[in-house]
């Protein structure tokens, strides 16, 4: 990518979205394109083919999506499976139509089989059953990554699917029910914190293991494969290490600085025990991942605490 392509970065207030523009205009790129949702809703079909054809943008980065944790999966399910279909077929058909260079799909770890073998391959997609509580979200981020499967193969487009681990950074929703397991963590210990509260309250077990990627690099890693993929295909991205949910949780209240007690509620869904991904086509590239778990965390946690009043009132 040459520093005055047009790039349009979907969902550019999002968490994925955000970290994107900030790398993209940290190594020069001078015409990055960005729509509000007022002035673009990529749900409708018009709207967006009205944009490329104004915009034709060399290069997609399509971070736009409706994402949330396991509890706003389950109880959103058809929410969830529309909105995502909808937006992404929009995007995809028209970033061939108007001859987009290259495009970057995003799909999430849920999209992979339950009981996948570990490490995840890139080829477990579609080999067994999902886990039913993401399974509207992730059938359609499976569709998404056909489609551009199916592109590729019919119109030798150059689509780039990239499958990320559990993410967290800054921009992060902070939902109290339809956040992701990070910054729901985040916001309940801050909380107790600040209320004195004896005690919190954990879904789960805490058994469960999960790898946490910074949203700095996944930008980073999605720019490196839209410069130096010689095939387009599908990529994990990833750290290559699971943390249990019980030491994120202590590392949490460390950093938190929480002193009451933590309680594990083993009545409420938790999803898979494992999930980690083979990293090895990403790293055969040369990409590896720069920042420490607990580095992330203390950085997003003390952005959350300065700005705890201003982010929560937008929920």
């Amino acid at each position: 990518m040459r520093a005055e392509d047009r790039i349009y970065v979907s969902g550019h207030r999002g968490l994925v979205g955000s970290a994107l523009v900030r790398r993209l205009q940290a190594i020069g790129h001078t015409h990055i394109i960005t729509r509000e949702k007022s002035e673009l809703n990529l749900l409708d079909q018009k709207q967006t083919t009205e944009f490329f054809r104004a915009n034709r943008p060399d290069f997609v980065f399509h971070a736009g999506a409706k994402v949330g944790g396991v509890y706003a999966n389950n109880a959103y399910r058809a929410d969830f499976i529309y909105e995502n279909l909808m937006i992404q077929s929009n995007v995809i058909h028209q970033a061939f139509l108007n001859e987009t260079k290259r495009l970057i799909f995003f799909g999430a770890s849920s999209m992979y089989p339950k009981f996948a073998a570990q490490p995840i391959s890139e080829d477990s997609l579609l080999v067994g059953p999902l886990e039913p509580t993401s399974q509207p979200f992730a059938v359609a981020k499976i569709a998404g990554v056909e489609m551009c499967e199916a592109y590729n193969r019919q119109y030798a487009t150059e689509f780039i699917s990239v499958i990320p681990t559990n993410l967290y950074g800054p921009g992060q929703n902070y939902e109290r029910m339809n956040s992701q397991v990070l910054p729901a963590l985040l916001r309940k210990f801050h909380e107790a914190k600040i209320a004195n509260e004896s005690e919190v309250v954990i879904w789960g077990s805490g058994n469960p293991r999960r790898d946490f990627l910074h949203s700095e690099d996944l930008a980073d890693a999605a720019i490196y494969l839209m410069e130096n993929v010689k095939s387009p295909g599908i990529f994990n991205v990833g750290t290559g290490k699971e943390y249990p949910i019980r030491e994120i949780v202590e590392m949490i209240r460390d950093i938190s600085g929480y002193k009451g007690a933590i309680v594990y509620d083993t009545s409420k869904p938790e999803g898979v025990l494992s999930k980690l991904q083979d990293l090895s086509k990403v790293q055969a590239l040369g990409w590896r991942h720069r920042m420490n778990l607990r580095d992330g965390l203390a950085s997003v946690y003390k952005e959350f605490s300065i700005h705890y009043s201003d982010i929560v009132s937008k929920y």
